[in-house]
């Protein structure tokens, strides 16, 4: 499938969704208990496909240099706002050959949510590579996409109309990393039920809302 155009993501991120989009929320929670590990104060941080700004706005209360990208001038001008201006807002289509050109230095965690499921493979594949010209040796790439097995994939449409994705399974999003040289550390899925204790570690890889991978360079 072709990616969103950015019209679409404009009207996504138009009024309507400033609410819903930077508040936080039980799956929002569970992505941060994932990337925690890995933010540090004084880090340099990639937020790639920022989106509403909520995680950019996580990694810049945790001190971190924080740098969002996305090609939705709604977006970038929402995590602005969301950020208080503290994260550098870049906008870059992440399959152009000239995406570095706003982008200075190396990151040593690259996170995304939400992004990898809106391209085909070979444009997953171009994109997974170009992040990783940017993360330093000893850098994590931390990614958290929907699963196909979901309930919440039987819904989404209605809450996100125009926006089409291609949810993954665990071993998509692993193999995904791996034939694009980096070693997955950790994986698995959240977000089985929409309650403070959920099953995920039971549950979660299975029909987990939402998958998430973690990996570095070999």
């Amino acid at each position: 499938m072709a990616k969103c155009s950015s019209k679409n993501w404009d009207n996504f991120w138009g009024k309507d969704n400033i609410p819903s989009g930077t508040n936080i929320s039980w799956s929002k929670k569970r992505i941060i208990q994932i990337v925690s590990p890995y933010v540090s104060k004084e880090m340099d941080v990639l937020d790639a496909g920022c989106g509403s700004g909520f995680f950019s706005k996580y990694f810049c209360d945790q001190g971190a240099r924080t740098v969002a990208l996305d090609y939705s001038q709604s977006a970038l001008d929402l995590t602005r706002q969301s950020t208080g201006r503290r994260a550098r807002v870049v906008k870059a289509d992440l399959l152009s050959s000239s995406f570095r050109s706003g982008i200075d230095g190396a990151f040593d965690l690259i996170f995304s949510d939400g992004l990898f499921e809106h391209f085909n493979l070979q444009e997953q594949d171009m994109i997974v590579r170009n992040l990783m010209s940017l993360l330093r040796h000893d850098g994590f790439l931390v990614t958290v996409v929907p699963n196909r097995w979901s309930p919440w994939q039987l819904i989404r449409p209605f809450f996100m109309p125009g926006i089409k994705e291609d949810p993954f399974v665990l071993k998509g999003l692993q193999h995904l990393y791996e034939r694009n040289g980096l070693r997955v550390i950790s994986s698995g899925g959240i977000n089985t039920l929409p309650f403070l204790w959920s099953p995920d570690s039971f549950l979660g890889r299975q029909f987990g809302m939402l998958l998430f991978a973690v990996g570095k360079k070999h």
